[in-house]
């Protein structure tokens, strides 16, 4: 009799363990909402749905015949919006913390040439500033060192997971080379001192073209392991992508001819600041540009003042890839104003569809993983999220809920619990 009871038991479990697998398997429906695609289009009146982490359905909802059956859940979201996940490249968060902190601080090696250094292993998932940012919609971030002539190898991180790992979107996307500056300026912000000459500016790059020449005999076979050599290998095998932070003309004229000279496949220029004067090189090279932060003050006196503002609508004229970053002061916690300098350059002429594609899809094509994320659409991976009003500005901008591969995320923070606190009492 116990025995019967033991396989009747086991059956039971069986069947509820299938039927709520079944269960689970059925899709998530999002109804009513405007959808911005971060491709260029929106849907206003949107049918979103995910199944097994991806999109399905992407539709303008009166145009299709929706079962209810045929979903687990169906979600109301009229007058709201829905945007792909916003893509923060180029920044130091999640190996920071306190900046007046030394421990907390992970982004800079010691030495001059490091290839070999690798945010991934760096990146803490426990940090509270990460949780801060996603609050505003920016979901994945290519994690980058700093310092150096090569800082080394970002790579492009989920702002969740338990451990570095599981967080881990693209490992080792690329290595980052902080190219020499043939002027510079002495005195600082408050103070100039006037702009003077590199005089080491050809050792410099002497320097670098050594290093490269090394790594590419190094890619072509060698018998003994140098682990900066093979970190760079895959710069001239076309499976890693070569960042070189630059922002003045002169000195991006010559990072393209150097790049050039060794026939590296993906390339991306960081910075950018004068890419305006040089637009018919780089549409020719076909090189995008991660742009500095919109919401800062041009890098030359001669230079509208607006200049930063207006950059993206201008490149955007001139049919060049970019995309936008918040490096600099205070990126990682700043980080979280990134959809708002996103609308700063609607302010400024950019299309509003374009600003999302900014902060979407353009930093996906970048960065290389386009395939399956940076937009609403159809077997991508549903990482996204839910606004109250419009994201892009500050004074609407409210996120009510998110998620990263289909699975819905805390939205919770420090920032949200003290601000509770205080405001009860």
């Amino acid at each position: 009799m116990i025995e019967m009871k033991s396989k009747i038991t086991v059956i039971l479990l069986c069947l509820v363990l299938f039927s709520t697998k079944v269960y689970s398997q059925k899709p998530i429906l999002f109804i009513g909402g405007t959808a911005h695609l971060g491709n260029g289009k929106v849907i206003k009146n949107s049918a979103v749905s995910i199944n097994n982490g991806k999109f399905d359905i992407v539709a303008d909802a009166s145009l299709i015949r929706i079962d209810p059956s045929a979903f687990d859940t169906i979600h109301r979201i009229y007058d709201k919006h829905i945007y792909p996940a916003f893509i923060v490249p180029n920044t130091t968060l999640g190996i920071t913390e306190i900046s007046a902190v030394r421990a907390t601080n992970d982004y800079n090696e010691t030495g001059n040439i490091n290839p070999n250094v690798r945010s991934q292993i760096a990146y803490n998932t426990d940090s509270k500033i990460s949780k801060t940012i996603r609050s505003n919609g920016v979901l994945i971030a290519q994690v980058t060192p700093r310092g150096g002539r090569i800082s080394g190898q970002s790579s492009i991180m989920y702002l969740d997971g338990w451990n570095w790992e599981d967080a881990t979107l693209k490992a080792d996307d690329g290595i980052h080379v902080n190219w020499p500056e043939s002027y510079y300026e002495t005195g600082w912000w408050a103070n100039p001192g006037g702009i003077k000459e590199n005089k080491s500016y050809s050792k410099q790059i002497d320097e670098l073209t050594q290093l490269f020449n090394k790594a590419k005999a190094y890619s072509n076979g060698s018998n003994i392991i140098d682990l900066k050599m093979e970190s760079m290998k895959g710069l001239f095998e076309g499976n890693k992508t070569l960042y070189v932070h630059c922002d003045y003309s002169g000195d991006m004229r010559d990072a393209i001819e150097f790049i050039n000279n060794f026939n590296i496949e993906k390339k991306v220029i960081i910075g950018g600041e004068d890419a305006l004067k040089i637009k018919d090189l780089i549409k020719k090279n076909n090189i995008p540009i991660i742009l500095n932060r919109v919401h800062r003050l041009p890098d030359s006196q001669d230079n509208a003042i607006d200049a930063p503002f207006t950059q993206a609508y201008k490149l955007q004229k001139e049919g060049i890839l970019f995309c936008l970053s918040y490096s600099g002061s205070m990126e990682a916690m700043g980080a979280r104003n990134l959809p708002f300098t996103a609308g700063t350059t609607v302010a400024y002429g950019q299309e509003y569809e374009d600003a999302v594609k900014s902060i979407t899809l353009n930093p996906a094509k970048i960065l290389g993983i386009d395939d399956i994320l940076g937009s609403v659409e159809k077997g991508k991976e549903a990482t996204f999220f839910i606004s109250t009003g419009d994201a892009l500005d500050m004074k609407t901008n409210s996120i009510e809920s998110a998620y990263i591969k289909g699975k819905s995320i805390n939205l919770n923070n420090h920032q949200k619990d003290l601000f509770r606190m205080y405001n009860n009492r």
